[in-house]
């Protein structure tokens, strides 16, 4: 029985720590997923561009 004193044990501390956390606002949630969307559209852009430039340079040298 001690497999089931154990997760009775782990399920005590998770509920205890789960009482610890602070969660965002949906402010601050709405801030963090605007920088989160706006970096990802630029480094895509950019990967995207580097890609395309890439392999142009690329065929370029090959013919």
């Amino acid at each position: 029985m001690k497999v089931v004193q154990n997760v009775q044990n782990f399920f005590s501390e998770v509920r205890t720590e789960m009482q610890k956390v602070t969660w965002s606002t949906r402010e601050e949630l709405k801030g963090s997923t605007l920088v989160v969307l706006t970096t990802m559209l630029i480094l895509s852009g950019f990967i995207g561009i580097a890609d395309f430039l890439m392999s142009h340079f690329i065929s370029l040298i090959l013919r």
